[in-house]
């Protein structure tokens, strides 16, 4: 086992909770963990602050695995372009092309459609409203699942109308890593959607959306197994 830093960021509401069973797991390996708290109700806070937020909290740190959730698609990479990052790992991630805003990726990528599919082959109606025991919790342990619906956390908008800034992805290895079990991002669409703007195959674990609560130790697995990865490459 190789030793790292690993920064975790949240998806949508900025909530550091979401990793709070992969924290420990990771701190008990023995690894550095930095849990970044984005500010996902401020309206004032859109991806500048949100990336500002994540740089701040690395610090001076190096060798960093930087390890992005659903919304954290959008801000990991602009962290990227900031400091030296040694490893990018998208988990059930949004995948941002250069000027598109998060609010476009949705139709761009055929979201709504591929969910609506996922739902009908799964049997639950295909116009179903969103519920989040439905596509979130549906696979995360009851007394985890209730305190995340005591925390919710509101998402404001203004993320969501800025293009994404960067000309480009940057120079990070990244790998993607998707749920088999996502309800909102079913497997085929996350697997379509990252050969299209990536050109990389993802790779599968079992899990939801919210994989960090329903599988934090296979999640803790395969991001020592990245990092192990990384570092036989560079030796």
């Amino acid at each position: 086992m190789t030793v790292g830093t690993f920064v975790l960021i949240p998806g949508a509401g900025g909530n550091s909770a979401y990793w709070a069973e992969v924290e420990p797991e990771l701190r008990r390996r023995g690894h550095d963990v930095v849990v970044v708290d984005l500010p996902g109700d401020d309206d004032t806070a859109g991806l500048p602050e949100y990336t500002d937020t994540v740089v701040n909290a690395i610090g001076d740190r190096t060798d960093v695995v930087l390890v992005a959730q659903s919304m954290g698609g959008f801000t990991a990479p602009l962290v990227c372009s900031m400091l030296p990052v040694s490893l990018l790992v998208l988990v059930n991630a949004m995948i941002p092309l250069p000027g598109e805003t998060a609010g476009e990726w949705w139709g761009n990528t055929g979201q709504a459609e591929a969910k609506a599919a996922n739902d009908l082959r799964e049997g639950r109606p295909a116009d179903a409203e969103f519920d989040l025991n439905t596509y979130f919790l549906h696979d995360v342990p009851a007394h985890i699942a209730k305190e995340v619906l005591a925390d919710d956390r509101r998402q404001s908008d203004t993320p969501f109308a800025q293009p994404w800034p960067l000309a480009g992805w940057p120079d990070v290895p990244t790998r993607v890593l998707t749920g088999r079990d996502d309800r909102f991002f079913p497997v085929d669409f996350q697997k379509r959607v990252a050969q299209d703007r990536l050109g990389i195959t993802p790779d599968e674990m079992p899990g939801g959306h919210l994989v960090a609560l329903s599988q934090p130790v296979e999640l803790a697995d395969r991001l020592e197994a990245y990092k192990a990865g990384i570092d036989s490459a560079a030796t």
